[in-house]
Order: C-alpha cells, then sequence, then structure tokens
C-alpha cells in the first residue's frame, strides 16, 4: 500500500509471453501497440511511417498482411524495424505461414477463420518453429454465425465464448504463447467483455476499443474504455484504434498510461483552461511546448498556469512550472520552488531549454544510481 492508496491499481495476474524480445503481460511494463496504414508490399513507405511510430515511443507495431506480395514485403521490413513486428492475418492460413518465416514476431489471426484444425497445426507449428507468438482477436463485428444466433446480438457472454473456444483450439496443440483481445466499438461491450475475460483466463490480454472513430471522439472513446480497464487493472498491451495517423494513436496510448500513472514516458503537462486572468495565451503556449517537446522521452511533469489563483500549488508538484503574472513577466518555479521571472518574449525558449536541462539531470542522476 502507497503513501496515496487512492492511486493504486491491482493489476491482474497474467503470465508472460515475449513478442519478439519485448516482454507481454506477468509484471512487465503495458505495452503500447498501433498499426501501420500504408500498403504493405511498398516497404519503403512502411518503414517509413514504422519509423515514425518508433520515434513516438511504439512498443509493438501491427502490420497487415492480406496476400503474398504483401508477405514477401515482410521480411525486408521486420529487418529494418527496430520493434516487434505483429503480421495481421485474415482468413488464408498461408500467408500466417510466409509471416512466419518472414520473421514476424507475432501473429494476429482469427483461429475460427484459418480452416480446419490441421490448418491451425500448421500455424502452429510455423509459429514453434520461428519463436512467434500468437494473437488471438476476437472482434464484435465478425463473431461467427452460430455466436450470433446462440445469442442473438454481439454481447460480452459471446465475445468470450469465442475467445475461450479459439483459445482452446491453440491449446489443443500444445500452444500456450498467446494473448487476446475481445474488441468492439461500443465501449460498453468491449468492457464488460474484458472483465469476464479477464476472470476465466491468465493469458494477457490486448486492449482495444475498436473503431473507435476520429481523431477526437476516437481519442474520448477509448480513453473511457481502456483507460477503465486499466484502471479495474486489466491489460497487458495497448491500442487506440483511431481514423488518424498511427504516431497520433501511440501518442494517446502513452497519454493514457501517464494518466493512470502506469507508465511514464515524456513530458506530463499540467494546464489550465485560461481565462480572462490570464498572464499569457495559455493554448498558445501549452500546444507550442508540447510540440517542441516531444523529443523529451524522460519522465517529468511541467505545469503552465495563466494566473496566480492555481499557479503555485499546481507549481509545488511539477519539477518545472510557469504562472503568468502581469506586465508580461511571469514565474517560473523549480522543483516546486519559486526561482526567477521570464519575459512573455522569451518564455517558449526558456522553458524548453529549462525542461530539456532537467531531463537530462535525471537521466544523468539514473545513470550514476545504476553504476553504483
Amino acid at each position: 500500500m502507497s503513501v496515496r492508496p487512492w492511486r493504486d491499481i491491482v493489476r491482474r495476474p497474467s503470465r508472460q509471453i515475449m513478442v519478439g524480445n519485448v516482454p507481454v503481460g506477468g509484471d512487465a511494463p503495458v505495452t503500447v501497440q498501433t498499426m501501420t496504414n500504408t500498403p504493405t508490399d511498398d516497404a519503403r513507405a512502411t518503414i517509413d511511417q514504422i519509423r515514425r511510430c518508433e520515434d513516438a515511443g511504439v512498443d509493438i507495431i501491427r502490420v497487415s498482411c492480406p496476400d503474398v506480395e504483401s508477405t514477401a514485403a515482410l521480411k525486408g521490413i521486420v529487418r529494418a524495424a527496430r520493434v516487434p513486428i505483429v503480421a495481421d492475418i485474415h482468413f488464408h492460413y498461408k500467408r500466417a505461414l510466409e509471416a512466419a518465416d518472414a520473421g514476424a514476431a507475432c501473429l494476429r489471426i482469427n483461429p475460427g477463420n484459418i480452416g480446419s484444425s490441421d490448418r491451425v497445426g500448421e500455424v502452429v507449428r510455423a509459429a514453434k518453429a520461428n519463436g512467434c507468438a500468437i494473437r488471438i482477436g476476437v472482434n464484435a463485428g465478425s463473431l461467427e454465425k452460430d455466436l450470433l444466433e446462440k445469442y442473438g446480438e454481439p454481447c460480452p457472454e459471446a465475445l468470450v465464448e469465442s475467445a475461450l473456444d479459439h483459445i482452446k483450439l491453440l491449446q489443443d496443440h500444445d500452444f500456450h504463447e498467446f494473448k487476446v483481445a475481445v474488441k468492439a466499438s461500443d465501449l460498453f461491450l468491449a468492457v464488460a467483455a474484458y472483465q469476464q475475460l479477464a476472470e476465466a483466463v491468465d493469458c494477457p490480454l490486448h486492449l482495444g476499443i475498436t473503431e473507435a472513430g476520429g481523431f477526437v471522439g476516437g481519442t474520448v472513446k477509448s480513453a473511457i474504455g481502456i483507460g477503465s480497464l486499466l484502471w479495474f487493472g486489466i491489460g497487458d498491451t495497448i491500442r487506440v484504434s483511431l481514423s488518424a495517423e498511427p504516431e497520433e494513436e501511440v501518442r494517446v496510448g502513452f497519454e493514457i498510461l501517464k494518466s493512470l500513472g502506469i507508465r511514464n514516458r515524456g513530458v506530463r503537462v499540467v494546464s489550465c483552461p485560461s481565462c480572462a486572468r490570464q498572464g499569457f495565451d495559455v493554448i498558445r503556449t501549452v500546444q507550442a511546448l508540447e510540440e517542441r517537446l516531444q523529443h523529451i522521452r524522460t519522465p517529468m511533469s511541467l505545469s503552465v498556469l495563466g494566473c496566480v489563483v492555481n499557479g503555485p500549488g499546481e507549481a509545488r508538484e511539477t519539477d518545472i512550472g510557469l504562472t503568468g503574472g502581469g506586465n508580461g513577466k511571469h514565474m517560473v518555479y523549480l522543483s516546486g520552488v519559486t526561482d526567477h521571472t521570464v519575459e512573455s518574449a522569451d518564455m517558449l525558449d526558456h522553458i524548453v531549454k529549462l525542461v530539456e536541462a532537467k531531463a537530462a539531470e535525471i537521466e544523468a542522476g539514473g545513470a550514476t544510481a545504476r553504476a553504483a
């Protein structure tokens, strides 16, 4: 129990698997995934997009492999990527075999769509031979016909039954290196299904609200659905599904984890919505700072508040604080203590330099501690 028990999250115990060199489940950090949207057979475009996601901090990237041309390009894509690649397979089991041979770290399949038990067995043998994990992907939009007839509509029980059936298919072939997702665009349905599944299995769970929508709407839905599950302690890896560029999915995923204190990466910004009391343009300042500080990976906090009503209090809780003042002069706080003032014209550059210096100080301290 921590000194702030209202912040404690008790994580659901799960066994750990490896996706390439990234551990998923157990006591491993919750990982952030995304998926490329370039034609996979255009290896150059796909690698460029993967590189942007890597720069944003992604842990695992999924690549769709709908045809032979895609799996042919996959080998070069895997070789160029700095993070594990998941091959997204639908229907044709041979694409899974090709993707495993091409070096995919994980195969995303729906075993019920692969075909007969013999074909599932072939996929499992290829996964074992190449050290691949498997993700079972159940989706409310593509439930099996018999389950829809049984339950009348997609419901938590139907999603969980589908997942358990697919798990049994893999276990019957003595394969256990898998994680499972039970996604739906209806966040109520998804959350309820994940809660039920979490009680029924011990494997890692991949969280997502599928087809969540555009950047704003999809971010809100994902934050509510994924965030509530993580708060319950459920979830070992997440993907925020947005109609937006994949690197934006990565940033939103990390923001969800940062908000819950589950995983910290980069600068956590505390800022006010602004009002007539503001001593500077808070909205534009925060936008500019977030853009200019994307390269910072060191976990740290920055408060940006327009006036002295809440500014000093928030600054006491952050590494660096900025509070608006009068006559174009604003107060800067370091480690919660008032330190100096800065003019409006110099404010942005000054705060960026302070954050960079603090990040370097934290990293140096960490390196010294590790060497001791």
